[in-house]
């Protein structure tokens, strides 16, 4: 397999590197203020962390890469907040 390196200014020819991106920049860095470089990378980390922990997919069948277990189906609803409360996680109490 070889690299094949994307022409300038194309975003059209890295669909999946621009998806990102895009998923990125709304759900994240619309939101928020990257006050200094450290605090956008710590932004960053969380948001890849979220990205395959929390965030469903559509083309996993609304499953997580990080293959999220389903929980117990009654019981109290638990919140967990995600990149400082901009988004939630929620699971049932065992």
């Amino acid at each position: 397999m070889n690299a094949v390196r994307t022409s300038f200014e194309s975003p059209w020819q890295n669909g999946v590197a621009e998806r990102w991106v895009g998923s990125c920049r709304r759900e994240l860095l619309d939101h928020v203020i990257a006050l200094n470089e450290r605090h956008l990378k710590r932004l960053l980390s969380e948001y890849v962390s979220y990205h395959h922990e929390d965030r469903t997919h559509l083309g996993l069948g609304k499953g997580t890469p990080g293959c999220r277990t389903r929980c117990v189906t009654s019981g109290r609803v638990l919140s967990y907040d995600r990149l400082s409360g901009l988004h939630h996680r929620y699971d049932r109490a065992a």
